[in-house]
């Protein structure tokens, strides 16, 4: 398992899809009061790296117990949004709208996903000032799979996906 610092460093991956203008105070405030919640410290670390984007391959995977809809062994991060409303592109601050679209519970704040499945910080048990757990969505089959206790942990889990390539 790798450490916080040393998944930070090299998270993000080649090219600009999904990248917010660079992360400010007034920013985070702004999106904190937008969202009802408060971000963990450990989020506003990586995002103040890049504002949301394509991760990396060293850390586009979290490894699961259980079989899930898209793996045997793991849930993908393909990318992480970032927080901002660039040319259109998903951000958190869309968490709102997604949320309602397709009938997730409440309240959690999105981190990346496809509509079909979510990665999402669960604020359910925690409440709106608490740390939150990292949950695993899947809308199709109405699942929900419990990933981390918090952002840091789901970070210092993340590993390749070609890592868990059973074939």
């Amino acid at each position: 398992m790798a450490g916080f610092d040393e998944v930070k460093a090299t998270f993000w991956g080649e090219g600009r899809y999904g990248v917010q203008s660079p992360l400010t105070s007034a920013v985070i405030e702004d999106a904190e009061r937008r969202l009802g919640v408060r971000l963990p410290a450990s989020l506003l670390e990586v995002l103040r790296v890049q504002n949301g984007g394509v991760v990396a391959e060293l850390w586009n995977a979290f490894p699961t117990d259980v079989p899930t809809s898209w793996s045997e062994n793991h849930v993908p991060l393909d990318d992480l949004m970032g927080i901002g409303r660039r040319d259109g592109q998903l951000s958190l601050l869309d968490t709102a709208y997604l949320v309602e679209e397709w009938g997730l519970s409440s309240p959690v704040v999105l981190l990346s996903g496809d509509g079909h499945c979510w990665i999402a910080l669960d604020y359910r048990v925690c409440g709106k000032r608490g740390e939150p757990s990292v949950t695993w969505f899947d809308v199709d089959d109405g699942t929900e799979l419990p990933l981390a206790a918090d952002f840091r942990t789901f970070v210092e889990r993340l590993t390749a996906s070609e890592s868990l390539d059973l074939g």
